[in-house]
């Protein structure tokens, strides 16, 4: 998917993604960063990947900081893709990939060093479920700690049932980082 589009802090896409980052931040209280990509345009865009150079910057500041097997990744829809291109090199810890947009074999790029948690809703129309599912079971014959969760009759919006994707969420980064 290509876009010129800028990206704005009001569209739904960075709205979902503003309460993930609180919730996390609620529940890992003030001793854990948490930091949220704002990415400059909308699209994939390849071959020039725009939202993987603007979360690659903020990831290059957060491992100057951090042990890489403490820094978790959370994506949702293209920023589930952008997060195993990342996690690609060994850099980080886990990734929870939210509805992750997977169209080829994007699962294949975590290494078995990386934990992962992947939510779908199974009627989600714009990503495939099925397609995540079966990128995490080969992840899994890897050696992957992966896990693949359905959220029955969920579409691709985290809407409802939003506290569901949430509370995922937020319980694994936090059960990981203890």
């Amino acid at each position: 998917v290509r876009s010129d589009e800028a990206s704005r802090w009001w569209q739904l896409a960075n709205v979902r993604m503003m309460l993930v980052v609180a919730a996390l931040r609620w529940r890992l209280g003030r001793d854990v960063e948490v930091r949220r990509v704002q990415y400059r345009l909308r699209g994939w865009n390849s071959p020039s990947y725009d939202a993987v150079a603007d979360a690659t910057a903020v990831l290059d500041v957060v491992r100057d900081r951090f042990d890489a097997k403490s820094i978790v990744l959370v994506g949702h829809s293209m920023g589930g893709r952008v997060a195993t291109r990342l996690a690609a090199g060994g850099q980080v810890g886990a990734v929870v990939a939210l509805a992750p947009y997977w169209p080829r074999d994007d699962g294949d790029l975590i290494p078995p060093s990386t934990r992962l948690l992947v939510v779908h809703g199974t009627a989600d129309t714009r990503t495939d479920p099925e397609a995540s599912r079966i990128q995490t079971l080969r992840a899994r014959q890897r050696g992957l700690d992966a896990q693949w969760v359905g959220i029955a009759g969920a579409g691709h919006s985290m809407m409802r049932p939003y506290r569901e994707w949430q509370r995922r969420t937020v319980d694994f980064v936090a059960e990981y980082l203890q």
